[in-house]
């Protein structure tokens, strides 16, 4: 059932973003474990399309939250404000309270708004003047950021970067899709004609279904001796947090999932790792005067760590 509707998000999301599977297939990891995504790559590559097609094909709520210097943190999760003609307080919901929430261009805005999504992204709630309100199932961030400019720019804290879940680079089209790009778009855009193609309860649904995907003790100990890994490197500084071990077995039961498959295998770790890993690693400052690059680490790890088979 879960590979059924991946598939379908799948098809719909690409009548808008051509090609691109796996990228679309990391979003749909993060949909199934409730997670969080970062989408870090160049301008113009597609990251807002792809998280607004993706909400659309969800049938879920959606808002994007353009994150600028002066952005306060009520104008993310909302204030309450005085009705003088009730004469009572009354909360102003902000944007904040939607299923999928786009944060675009996060590191623009300052530490301050920054934390203000900590508490959301990671409890599903938000606390104004004292009063704490649930947020709206199933609840997915999609944060960009642009890795090349840092001009006016406030790096995440190490501590909100753990709370996303994958971190998903979509990278330049091929020479076909671009022109594939130019051919879908040469009379108008796709997206307002997007309809949804499951439901927000269809989804939680999924998510129960996910947790039962099994996963064997002999790949749950290599999943726990890869992140150990990134503790023990010489290179790494700051290595994976256990939240970031629980986030590569859940990402891996959704990766199984959507391969139509009921148990995790070591490739699927593998195929994960990177983007589960790479964002939440601090590099020593020697490695990274020779240019090492988390990307490489991660790599080398996989390698490293012995792979279970079965006997």
């Amino acid at each position: 059932m879960i590979a059924e509707v991946a598939r379908r998000l799948r098809e719909n999301v690409q009548k808008v973003i051509v090609g691109k599977d796996e990228a679309i297939n990391l979003a749909l990891v993060v949909v199934l474990c409730e997670g969080h995504a970062l989408l870090e790559d160049v301008p113009g590559i597609g990251k807002t399309t792809l998280a607004r097609a993706l909400a659309v094909s969800l049938g879920s709520s959606f808002r994007r939250i353009q994150f600028t210097p002066d952005l306060l943190p009520s104008d993310v999760t909302g204030l309450n404000w005085f009705n003088q003609k009730k004469q009572e307080f009354e909360f102003r919901p902000g944007p904040i309270m939607s299923q999928v929430v786009l944060a675009d261009e996060i590191n623009r805005a300052t530490p301050r708004t920054q934390s203000a999504l900590l508490e959301a992204m990671q409890e599903r709630q938000i606390t104004v003047d004292g009063i704490t309100r649930s947020l709206p199932r199933p609840f997915l961030v999609l944060a960009t950021q642009n890795p090349v400019e840092l001009e006016g720019t406030f790096p995440l804290p190490e501590a909100q970067i753990d709370r996303f879940l994958l971190r998903i680079a979509i990278g330049y089209p091929t020479e076909e899709e671009e022109n594939e790009i130019l051919e879908r778009f040469r009379l108008a855009d796709p997206l307002p004609e997007l309809a949804a193609v499951t439901t927000p309860e269809e989804i939680l649904h999924l998510q129960t279904l996910r947790r039962q995907v099994r996963v064997a003790e002999a790949v749950r100990n290599y999943i726990v001796q890869v992140a150990r890994a990134t503790r023990k490197h010489q290179e790494i500084e700051l290595g994976a947090s256990p939240r970031a071990t629980l986030s590569l077995f859940q990402a891996a039961q959704a990766w199984a999932a959507i391969q139509e498959r009921d148990y995790v295998t070591p490739d699927d770790v593998k195929q994960l790792a990177p983007h589960v890993l790479t964002h939440r690693m601090m590099i020593a400052p020697q490695a990274q005067l020779r240019g090492r690059r988390p990307e490489e680490l991660v790599a080398s790890i996989v390698d490293t760590v012995r792979v279970p088979v079965e006997e």
